[in-house]
């Protein structure tokens, strides 16, 4: 089928890339007329507006959106419920919030559009190995992009999870159970990177803990791969962002009674990695010396005085 991509960032250019390779058409747009021409090179039909993006589709058509969440998703969105028509099919595939998707819904269902959530996991290493989509939308909504979901997902990676919402609301636990399973991981090395006795090759461990191991994930594969000889990995700065999604999941298992320690912590860690001058941190010190007599490490902070 014919497809508009609106995107070609690194999961949109990918993204159009295998559906190109699977035999649909893709007509592409993004700001950045060097992402254009790179897609184009491949077999997409380049567009320099979503107005024209919009006009080299067929009924129904169908517009994928893969822009940062937020204002940017929402002012795309908006152009193309002015540009498209009754039973054509908006996709958001970024990371929007899930309580978002039901008010775009009925934005978009004013012109007799529909819209669908998807929830997309796979990253960089989508192209080769397949996107996971958790889709939220209407029955019909679905049917009409079925082809091209099946197209991205990898066999068994893609699901009808349920109406407006349900995607980005499963994609968002997604998202806050993998800050959990790093954070482990994470925890785990540690520890034997303090293990000096036993002069351990953390990267021999990573390897063979993939094989039979009860801990074997993709993620223990790419800590292999980032542990690994000429990776750079001593050069890389131990600050962590979030992408908001944590953040939500967190909020949601508060909002609804469930306890979530694990991701929760795991949010936390990544607000910690950020403040190298932590004054709780300085405080927790100051009070163990004043209690036990504790020793403290002193040096110039920036600002300070010394």
């Amino acid at each position: 089928m014919k497809i508009g991509m609106v995107g070609l960032g690194k999961m949109g250019a990918n993204m159009t890339v295998r559906l190109l390779e699977k035999g649909h058409e893709v007509v592409a747009f993004d700001l950045s007329p060097e992402a254009r021409d790179s897609v184009s090179q491949k077999g997409a039909v380049p567009a320099a507006s979503l107005d024209e993006l919009v006009g080299h589709l067929d009924p129904p058509r169908v517009a994928w959106v893969m822009v940062p969440a937020g204002a940017p998703t929402d002012r795309t969105v908006e152009s193309l419920k002015g540009l498209m028509s009754q039973g054509d099919v908006v996709i958001d595939g970024g990371n929007s919030n899930y309580k978002e998707a039901a008010p775009t819904a009925a934005s978009l269902a004013e012109k007799g559009i529909a819209f669908i959530d998807a929830g997309t996991s796979g990253g960089i290493w989508g192209l080769t190995e397949g996107y996971c989509l958790m889709v939220g939308g209407t029955p019909e909504a679905v049917a009409v992009c079925e082809p091209v979901f099946k197209a991205l997902a990898p066999e068994g990676g893609y699901a009808h999870v349920g109406p407006v919402g349900a995607g980005h609301f499963v994609k968002m636990v997604h998202n806050g159970i993998e800050y959990g399973l790093m954070q482990a991981y994470a925890e785990g090395f540690e520890v034997m990177h303090q293990a000096d006795e036993f002069e351990l090759d953390l990267h021999q461990v990573a390897s063979i803990w993939r094989y039979g191991s009860v801990v074997r994930s993709w993620l223990l594969d790419l800590t292999e791969r980032a542990l690994a000889p000429g990776s750079g990995f001593e050069n890389i700065e131990g600050y962590v962002v979030d992408s908001g999604e944590g953040r939500w999941t967190a909020l949601e298992a508060i909002d609804r009674g469930v306890p979530a320690p694990v991701i929760t912590l795991a949010l936390y860690q990544r607000f910690a990695s950020r403040d190298p001058d932590s004054y709780a941190n300085r405080l927790v010190a100051a009070l163990r010396n004043q209690f036990g007599g504790h020793a403290v490490r002193t040096e110039p902070r920036s600002g300070a005085p010394s």
